[in-house]
């Protein structure tokens, strides 16, 4: 009996048929996934924006009533209305929380001035060397 050939030129054939097939569709599915991801974007990215234009339009009507530009002027600018006396306290600060009455923030000063003392205190030999350091 003789021996059929495992892989036979019909085989061949349609094994490169299929694959030529793959090859051809790989790309197209691949732009498919892309232009799919993008769209998801895009489109979270439009919600996104939807949200800030009703926030926008909400401002904006906040900003048409009367009442609330009154509010704001008097909170803001300390304005008065004619035939009222206001009285404005000057030298403390107003808090903004509960909790914040007896609490002093501590102040530091800017970078640059924190950098210029070290200069000039290095340029006079007054400064203090820094804790701790290698051995």
């Amino acid at each position: 009996m003789a021996k059929r050939p495992q892989l036979t030129g019909r085989a061949a054939i349609l094994a490169i048929l299929v694959c030529a097939i793959a090859m051809s569709l790989a790309y197209p599915v691949r732009e498919y996934i892309a232009q799919r991801r993008q769209i998801s974007q895009l489109q979270q990215q439009q919600v996104k924006e939807l949200e800030a234009i009703k926030a926008l339009d909400d401002r904006h009507k906040q900003l048409q009533d009367p009442g609330y530009i009154k509010r704001q002027a008097r909170e803001r600018l300390f304005y008065c209305d004619p035939g009222h006396k206001c009285y404005v306290v000057m030298g403390r600060e107003r808090s903004e929380g509960k909790g914040t009455t007896g609490e002093k923030k501590v102040v530091r000063p800017p970078w640059y001035q924190t950098l210029w003392e070290s200069v000039e205190a290095a340029d006079t030999g007054k400064g203090q060397k820094a804790a701790g350091g290698a051995g």
